[in-house]
């Protein structure tokens, strides 16, 4: 299927040839627009279909007869949790575990779908900075694809998360500071050696990847979707692709009726998202001096804020912000209650669920998907 790049924030459009950053207008992240939908009657041929993200091939950018660099991500597990939900009283939670993927985190979709469209358009070295699970990921498809990377990553990084980056043969450049700072260093970098930057949102098809958590959650729920979904934001492209992908999926009639509220969590010591909805702000604004033990969270002025706070807005979704001991006593309780190995931004979903719950904006009648977006191994 053909596509072009629409901006996000003003109304410039642009061909997708070649390798495409942000919009030259105005800055903002390209999103990717198709020409038109696949037929409903797709649904059926998916079951007879590889297990894979890239089943859902017609719904992202590839081009007639592209084989994807892929190392078969996707097709995670999404799993009922009924100990948590007699504890909280709600009559269906589900947690999506992406810590199943290849590289252990929902990061293998978008960069497998990133590095499959910038090798078509002719890159061969990369560059990114990471809070630690993009940057095992990137490693990981750069080196399928044959071509190179460097990965800027804070200090602070977790060493499991770094000898992951090693092993797949990356350039390892490691940094005081938080991922804001390795941002920087990396586009200096890219901007000295020609190397494409495939940082949140400066690159428009990492989303393209995410949109397939909400593919594969409709496809594995019958075609149906939940009322809610509470996932754990540091960079966006999660929950933006999500929100996109229910849009694409309505204006395709393959779903009828509105998408789930989409909840966002942060953590108490890195929350510009959570401040700007809480203050009725249409943008985010840096956080001061990010301070998180989850280190996907620790994100201080993410470049896709704006349309986050669209998604929760649109959908009539919340967010909120919990402490590191919230956070890691639910990362324990995920695991000896119902053996998913989470990382610290899973045990965030459900800290918040608890908040939402408690105030009411989630009902105790309905139905929720949590995110866990990586193995809670990774961090040990």
């Amino acid at each position: 299927m053909d596509w072009t790049l629409a901006c996000s924030e003003c109304r410039a459009t642009a061909d997708a040839a070649g390798l495409p950053t942000v919009c030259p207008s105005c800055g903002a992240p390209w999103l990717v627009r198709y020409s038109g939908w696949p037929d409903p009657g797709l649904k059926a041929e998916l079951a007879r279909r590889p297990w894979s993200m890239w089943r859902y091939r017609e719904w992202l950018p590839l081009r007639e007869g592209e084989e994807p660099v892929s190392l078969g991500e996707g097709a995670t597990p999404l799993l009922r949790v009924p100990q948590l939900e007699r504890r909280l009283g709600v009559r269906e939670i589900w947690v999506k575990d992406e810590g199943k993927n290849p590289t252990g985190s929902f990061k293998a979709r978008g960069l497998a779908a990133a590095v499959t469209r910038a090798r078509g358009g002719g890159a061969t070295r990369f560059t990114i900075p990471t809070a630690g699970n993009a940057g095992v990921a990137l490693s990981a498809y750069a080196a399928r694809a044959g071509a190179s990377v460097r990965v800027y990553a804070p200090r602070t990084t977790p060493a499991t998360i770094l000898n992951q980056i090693r092993t797949y043969g990356a350039e390892l450049m490691l940094l005081d500071g938080h991922i804001g700072d390795c941002g920087k260093a990396s586009r200096a970098y890219a901007q000295e050696s020609g190397a494409f930057d495939v940082s949140t949102l400066r690159e428009p098809y990492r989303i393209e990847g995410k949109k397939t958590l909400g593919l594969e959650l409709a496809e594995q729920l019958g075609w149906r979707l939940p009322n809610a979904i509470v996932y754990p934001a540091g960079g966006g492209t999660g929950v933006i692709g999500m929100w996109k992908a229910f849009g694409e999926l309505r204006a395709a009639r393959w779903l009828e009726g509105p998408s789930p509220r989409l909840y966002c969590v942060q953590a108490s010591g890195c929350a510009p998202v959570v401040r700007a909805f809480e203050t009725g702000a249409d943008r985010t604004e840096p956080w001061p001096d990010p301070i998180t033990v989850a280190a996907g969270l620790r994100v201080p002025a993410p470049l896709g804020g704006r349309l986050m706070l669209r998604a929760m807005h649109e959908t009539k979704g919340g967010a909120v912000a919990v402490s590191d001991d919230e956070l890691s006593t639910c990362q324990a309780e995920l695991a000896s209650r119902e053996a998913i190995d989470a990382a610290p931004e899973g045990g965030a979903t459900l800290a918040a669920l608890e908040h939402f719950v408690e105030r009411g904006q989630i009902g105790r009648d309905e139905s929720v998907v949590l995110f866990n977006t990586g193995a809670g191994w990774l961090y040990r």
